[in-house]
Parts: structure tokens; C-alpha cells; sequence
């Protein structure tokens, strides 16, 4: 939550009734609040339309996530009483993530553009996302932000370490994958997830290990990425 009378709820999270109920509770003194979303999954999204319909509230978020009243796009802003906060589209994640940009912060919320730990996040959701990804990290690097704000996890506060840290991570998978590639060419998806991840690989993780090493295919089969 950005500002105290003038109020932004960015990605209240999930439909959980005491959640929506505590969100509830921490805005009620407020004169005016806005809710934001930074993209359209469940647990970023699940809570914002019970919580609008109790507070009277307006749901800005970008153009592919249902039910919001207004589309956002990179440059739009809304007001609360401690700054602008900007939007900024940085696909990767999914194709229609946003961040919000606070100026007088020299902050960024990210979404799930990166997390508040560990090195990496989920990349896979559609065709061209880790190009998407990639250049959406250059993107936040060159505002200089000071802090970043992800939607899991506690703020990155040198946020050039912290993108530093994601991005060796995709690009470490990256050269794994042209490496099982180019050593196995006549393999398959299938194939090249053993080489990748281990053939000891989770039955219940091998789904997501598969649309995360396709997006990396992908990008190796694309002869205008690095």
C-alpha cells in the first residue's frame, strides 16, 4: 500500500477472507483508494474485486486482466498523497506484466518481475517471454532505482545486485540449454529437460520444467538473441 489518505493497493493478493478483511481494515481511514495490478494471475489478483466492491474502489490494471474499470499503459500514472506511481509494461513474466515506477522514492514495484529472494522467477508463460524477460530487467536497471519493491518478499534494496543476480540465473539455463542442444541434437523437449534439470526431476515439477526449458528453446532457435 502506497500513501495514507490517498491510497494505492497494489496486487492485494489472494481471496482469502481474512486477507481481503485485513486490507480492508488498513485502508478504512483513508479518503480515496485505487488498487493496482501488475499482471493477472490468481494470487496477485484473487482479492482486488471483493475488496473493490467493499470499499467502493477503482481496479487499474493492463489491458489482458478481466475486470479491471481502466487499462493502463507505460506512462500512465495514479496520484496518492506520497507520489505518482507510474506504469511501466516489462513483459516476461507474463506478456502483460506492468511495474510501478515512484519517482520521489527512486522505487519500482516489480511484481513478479523478481522476487524478494533466491534468483529466479517463473519465465515460460508464453512464446518469446525470456527475450521479453531479459530486456524488461534492462529496462528497470537503467531507471537506477534505489529499491525494489517485489510482490513476493521482502524489498531488494541494491536493486543492481539483485538483477545482476536474475539475470546470471537465465542466463546460466540459457547456456545450459545450448548446451544439451548442441550435444544432443536429435533429442527433444523431453530429452533436453533430463540434461537440464536431472532426470530425477519431480513428476509434479515436470510440467513447468517443460514450458520453462520450451521458452528457453525457443530463445537458443532464435538466431538474433545473444
Amino acid at each position: 500500500m502506497v500513501g495514507h489518505s490517498d491510497v494505492a493497493v497494489i496486487d492485494p493478493g489472494p481471496a482469502v477472507e481474512a486477507h481481503v478483511g485485513a486490507v480492508e481494515c488498513a485502508v478504512q481511514d483513508a479518503d480515496s483508494v485505487v488498487i493496482l495490478l501488475t499482471h493477472g494471475h490468481e494470487d496477485h489478483t484473487g482479492a482486488a474485486f471483493e475488496l473493490a466492491e467493499r470499499i467502493g474502489a477503482k481496479i487499474f490494471g493492463p489491458d489482458g486482466v478481466q475486470s479491471v474499470d481502466t487499462i493502463i499503459e507505460t506512462g500512465d500514472s495514479v496520484t496518492t498523497d506520497q507520489g505518482e506511481l507510474v506504469a511501466l509494461h516489462t513483459p516476461g513474466h507474463t506478456s502483460e506484466h506492468i511495474s510501478f515506477v515512484w519517482p520521489d522514492r527512486k522505487g519500482v514495484f516489480v511484481g513478479d518481475l523478481l522476487l524478494g529472494a533466491g534468483d529466479t522467477t517463473w519465465v515460460g508463460e508464453y512464446p518469446g517471454c525470456v527475450a521479453d524477460y531479459l530486456l524488461s530487467l534492462d529496462l528497470v536497471r537503467a531507471l537506477g532505482p534505489e529499491v525494489l519493491y517485489p510482490a513476493h518478499g521482502a524489498p531488494l534494496e541494491n536493486p543492481t545486485e539483485a538483477i545482476d543476480r536474475f539475470v546470471g540465473h537465465r542466463r546460466g539455463r540459457i547456456e545450459q540449454v545450448r548446451r544439451a542442444m548442441s550435444e544432443n541434437p536429435e533429442s527433444d523437449i523431453e530429452g533436453w529437460v533430463d540434461a537440464v534439470y536431472g532426470a530425477q526431476l519431480p513428476d509434479t515439477l515436470r510440467g513447468a520444467a517443460h514450458r520453462s526449458l520450451s521458452a528457453l528453446v525457443d530463445y537458443v532457435r532464435d538466431s538474433h538473441n545473444p
